[in-house]
């Protein structure tokens, strides 16, 4: 499946913080609550959660 313009805007927020990323993939859920957390527990592993879910959906 290719990138499209609007995940490549996704990519970069989830680089600089990573919930936002989040937020605009899947919305308000228990995503966004993981992303937090574990942005929270260390920067690597939201932005690593992050990029899991853009590329996942």
């Amino acid at each position: 499946m290719p990138f499209t313009g609007s995940d490549i805007i996704k990519i970069i927020f989830a680089i600089i913080f990573p919930p936002l990323g989040v937020f605009l993939e899947r919305g308000c859920g228990v995503e966004l609550l993981i992303c937090v957390i574990a942005t929270c527990l260390g920067y690597i592993p939201g932005i690593l959660y992050a990029l899991y879910i853009i590329l996942k959906f």
